[in-house]
């Protein structure tokens, strides 16, 4: 049986403190499964059997980050894209992290195989 994984995206040219990096990509993965509760329950629970795997990833703009999220759904993945509120670091809106996945690992290492680890 093939590997499921999740990716986290976190932005490196906005300033946020390492505490607020961590947060944000927890919204990120909270966010994801959510959404991959109701989309696609199976992948979830074959995610969570094989021990839930979550990688995070640096990307260096919005612009590289909605790229990445763009083809993981043309891939059928699942995406979900932080939108900070603004209480405390950052612009109300910012667009701090993303997660990919859960999903197979060849699909999601299609899209963020290539980047540098957090």
């Amino acid at each position: 049986m093939e590997r499921y994984k999740m990716s986290i995206l976190v932005r490196t040219d906005i300033k946020m403190s390492r505490g607020k990096a961590v947060a944000q990509g927890a919204h990120a993965a909270v966010g994801a499964v959510l959404i991959c509760m109701r989309r696609c329950p199976e992948a979830l629970q074959t995610w969570l059997d094989q021990g839930a795997a979550k990688i995070a990833l640096r990307v260096g703009s919005e612009e590289e980050m909605l790229g990445l999220v763009a083809r993981a759904q043309q891939l059928g993945l699942v995406t979900y894209v932080v939108e900070d509120m603004g209480l405390t670091e950052v612009p109300p809106g910012t667009r701090t992290c993303a997660a990919i996945g859960p999903g197979p690992e060849s699909l999601v290492d299609q899209v963020t195989g290539s980047l540098r680890l957090l």
